[in-house]
């Protein structure tokens, strides 16, 4: 007699297991975004040396700093992959690709021309619903970084109830890692229009 599974297969189910067998092409990255897979060409080089000044600003002997990290929100369809992962050096951790939103302390997020809708956007929601404490937009079009604090809300509803957001050249204090990030040598890139957000 064969078995038969009769958990109901649902969107978010499918979503998923595609995007675990998922193989993506060199060069690409892809999350899975909202039950949507979402794949975009490797990062410039303006975003890579911009992630390397934040990392080597953050203290390694009290911080994990984590590229390429697939995380996991409770309640969400989705599987993101920050610029990078910050959480703190003594948080438990298991094996596997996904740490949980509950072991981090800050993401942050290199604006690029294509992902600039998902960086203010999508990813706000998805990380405050996910009680991510500070979210970091670096937006080098913009030429500007805003730290998002205390989330609240759930779901697409979510957001972080404070802004702040800080030109290139001057600090930005990052109270909750103890760190006031020195922006002067951010580099830029030609502003962006942006389709969906203000």
């Amino acid at each position: 007699m064969t078995a038969v599974d009769e958990r109901p297969i649902t969107r978010a189910t499918r979503a998923a297991k595609t995007f675990e067998d998922l193989e993506v092409p060199e060069g690409y990255k892809a999350e899975l975004l909202r039950g949507d897979i979402v794949m975009m060409a490797g990062p410039d080089r303006v975003h890579n040396a911009i992630v390397e000044l934040v990392q080597d600003q953050i203290p390694r002997k009290n911080w994990r700093r984590m590229q390429t990290q697939d995380i996991a929100i409770p309640g969400e369809e989705s599987e993101p992959q920050p610029d990078l992962v910050i959480l703190e050096r003594v948080a438990k951790i298991g094996p596997g690709r996904l740490i949980p939103a509950a072991d981090i302390t800050m993401l942050l997020e290199v604006v690029s021309k294509t992902s600039v809708d998902r960086d203010y956007g999508e990813k706000r929601s998805m990380y405050a619903a996910g009680r991510v404490p500070a979210y970091l937009i670096i937006d080098p079009t913009e030429q500007q970084c805003v730290l998002l604090t205390e989330p609240v809300g759930s779901g697409e509803a979510a957001d972080y109830r404070v802004e702040r957001t800080t030109k290139f050249g001057d600090p930005v204090p990052l109270d909750l890692l103890g760190v006031e990030l020195d922006t002067s040598e951010f580099e830029t890139l030609p502003p962006v229009k942006r389709h969906r957000r203000p």
